[in-house]
């Protein structure tokens, strides 16, 4: 899958001081973090059986595929089909079916999510593993969030524009409403990231988030 470049940058420092950014503040943060990323890795295999990082190819910038780190959250070997089906009705016209709460990613009683996943969704510490995508490069601290390949092969031309930048742990539209918003909300802010890209947008996004992150409505 290819896709445009991406628009010329605000300025042409924005790449390498985002990637130098990015490695000062993911590597501070996984040193800081690395005792409550043990604690979390312990609890999840101590409570269910499986690995306690999950791994799944995700699309990133210029439609390149790549694996992606998260804490399992789900029993190990689920399937993904309720999801596959959800996300599908989602992009196509974006209403959801019978299981759907308002908002993106949202499904009522998935028994696949463990009670451990559940605690970790809702706090976001599930997504902390990210830090090493940011590491290796494959993710921005800040960015669109990373898709599956398929959704991806549903995008129309502005869902494929978050497709011009590095796929990031946090976004635009996670300091808007995250999944309060629907997911043509989500792809529109995804768009105005692209076209307003800059350190200073960034840093506001992330000072946001931390906020986000706290109100109970947030991620599930």
């Amino acid at each position: 899958m290819t896709v445009a470049p991406p628009p010329t940058p605000r300025s042409r420092w924005y790449g390498p001081a985002s990637r130098t950014f990015d490695l000062v503040v993911a590597a501070t943060a996984v040193a800081l973090l690395s005792p409550l990323l043990g604690v979390i890795w312990l609890v999840i295999r101590v409570t269910s059986p499986g690995p306690a990082v999950f791994r799944q190819e995700r699309i990133g910038r210029h439609g390149r595929p790549f694996v992606v780190y998260k804490f399992r959250t789900m029993v190990a070997g689920g399937s993904d089909d309720r999801h596959r089906e959800y996300v599908t009705s989602l992009i196509t016209d974006d209403a959801g079916g019978p299981d759907v709460v308002e908002g993106v990613y949202k499904l009522v009683d998935d028994d696949r999510i463990t009670s451990v996943g559940r605690w970790l969704r809702r706090s976001s510490l599930d997504e902390l593993p990210q830090l090493f995508n940011v590491l290796e490069g494959s993710m921005s601290l800040v960015g669109p969030r990373p898709g599956l390949a398929y959704e991806v092969v549903l995008y129309g031309d502005l869902e494929r524009r978050r497709l011009l930048v590095k796929p990031g742990i946090t976004g635009l539209w996670q300091v808007s409403g995250r999944n309060n918003l629907s997911m043509r909300k989500m792809f529109e802010l995804d768009s105005v990231y692209v076209d307003e890209q800059s350190i200073l947008l960034d840093l506001r996004i992330l000072s946001k988030t931390p906020r986000e992150l706290l109100r109970p409505s947030g991620a599930q």
